[in-house]
């Protein structure tokens, strides 16, 4: 997600202030809240093309259409590229995609609440306009030539860069869809241990959410092609962290990791400012090209920090990023999966004993097997499969022990459903389209907007 940028704030001139500002994300258990993000594919009716910004069924339609629910539009250069709502955000990905940046939440229940009414309201709009949304890990029939970039001056110069670092970054900016949680800490030490769990089951989430085995019309051989194209994107900015497992990992060696990471762009007056490669530490030392003899402000380290891409990241809040998107149930189900366990401290200790030993080595192997073999990825002496009914049973018994109950008494734990029937058959929702795909849909893709959208 990439919200409009924030007020300048402070101005940087020490990494203690870094520090600081990631340590500021720190709160009591009470306090913790739940904030889910989804992507969605945008789509004609009619051609099933992916819709444009202009036009009577473009984004721009969508975003104006949206306002008679009380969104607030927030516009650059005169054009909508945003809106915004009490704590909440709907932005656009570089080919459209459209996002809603749920608000900080308590529960699951107001989690899947929220996005009933997100998706209701959307497809309100979308009816009267003639598109629809479906949610998948990467979108499975068109080219790179027929989606139309958002008019957003951060994604012109981003498009730009990514194919001087990889071959699959215009891909991940312009055909892939995600679904992701983003979790609070308590200390710096709770940050650490959360963190290394995370990225030590990431790609367990990958396997359980794998939902992207077509391009431009066929198979591609992957089950989460979204999953695979971050292997291809920008080595700078993308991957595992293998320094997160080190000892002395705390904020500070990651201000420090964020500090090696190229920039892409001075956010000033409204415009974008190419910097695309050059360094964050020049520009604390006020000797970043273009702008001699100015410092970063917060804000500016706030864009930077939204500019990098691992399968975990971290800002004041700990993001989840290996998931595709999905159908409705499996945007409740995502941070289901996390929330229970991470957000009960019982279940937390038991998570850690399981994967407390596990090297870098391997989690790195399950991650590079995981878009490709989906649940079948061998790990130890079994697979992912088992991995998976394990991991379940623990976020289950961290959800019912946090006892949110419903309005008929039923805890958050009945949102992993989706993820059991995944569990127990082995079989991912790309697994069951490959199936169809080769059955009823007669080597066809386009039955997908059809069955599968919103």
């Amino acid at each position: 997600m990439s919200r409009p940028p924030e007020a300048l704030g402070e101005p940087i001139t020490h990494k203690s202030q870094l520090i600081a500002y990631m340590a500021s994300g720190c709160s009591a258990p009470e306090e913790w809240r739940i904030g889910t993000e989804h992507e969605k594919f945008v789509f004609e009716i009619n051609t099933l093309k992916p819709v444009p910004y202009e036009g009577d069924t473009g984004i721009r339609a969508l975003l104006e259409g949206l306002t008679r629910f009380g969104w607030t539009p927030i516009e650059e250069h005169g054009k909508p590229i945003a809106l915004t709502k009490d704590k909440c955000a709907i932005t656009l990905e570089p080919g459209g995609q459209f996002e809603l940046s749920g608000a900080p939440l308590e529960t699951l229940h107001e989690t899947c609440a929220e996005v009933h009414t997100h998706l209701a309201q959307v497809k309100a709009v979308n009816d009267e306009i003639g598109a629809a949304m479906i949610g998948l890990g990467f979108l499975p029939q068109w080219q790179r030539s027929d989606i139309s970039w958002m008019p957003k001056g951060r994604y012109e110069i981003m498009g730009n860069y990514m194919p001087t670092k990889g071959n699959l970054g215009i891909d991940m900016m312009t055909r892939t869809c995600t679904v992701q949680v983003n979790l609070d800490f308590a200390t710096e030490a709770d940050m650490v241990r959360k963190f290394r769990i995370s990225l030590a089951l990431q790609p367990l989430a990958t396997a359980l959410f794998a939902n992207s085995p077509f391009t431009e019309g066929k198979p591609n051989g992957y089950l989460s092609f979204r999953s695979q194209v971050w292997n291809d994107t920008d080595p700078d900015r993308c991957g595992m962290l293998p320094f997160v497992f080190e000892d002395g990992f705390g904020f500070e060696r990651y201000v420090d990791y964020m500090l090696d990471v190229p920039m892409y762009f001075v956010y000033r007056d409204g415009i974008y400012h190419n910097v695309a490669g050059l360094s964050f530490r020049d520009f604390m030392a006020g000797k970043l090209p273009g702008f001699e003899g100015q410092t970063p402000y917060i804000s500016d380290w706030v864009d930077h920090m939204t500019t990098v891409f691992p399968e975990v990241r971290l800002k004041k809040y700990i993001e989840m990023r290996g998931a595709d998107g999905g159908p409705w149930d499996r945007l409740c189900a995502l941070p289901a999966f996390w929330v229970g366990l991470l957000y009960d401290r019982n279940t937390e200790d038991a998570v850690w004993d399981l994967v407390k030993d596990w090297s870098v080595e391997e989690i790195t192997q399950m991650r590079d097997e995981v878009p490709r073999h989906g649940l079948k990825t061998t790990f130890r002496n079994g697979n992912l499969q088992t991995l998976a009914k394990q991991v379940l049973a623990l976020s289950r018994a961290g959800l019912n022990a946090r006892q949110r109950l419903d309005s008929v008494g039923d805890s958050e734990a009945h949102f992993l459903s989706p993820l059991d029937v995944i569990a127990d058959s082995g079989q991912t929702a790309a697994d069951l389209m490959l199936a169809d795909y080769h059955g009823r849909w007669n080597q066809s893709v386009l039955p997908i907007y059809d069955e599968l959208r919103y």
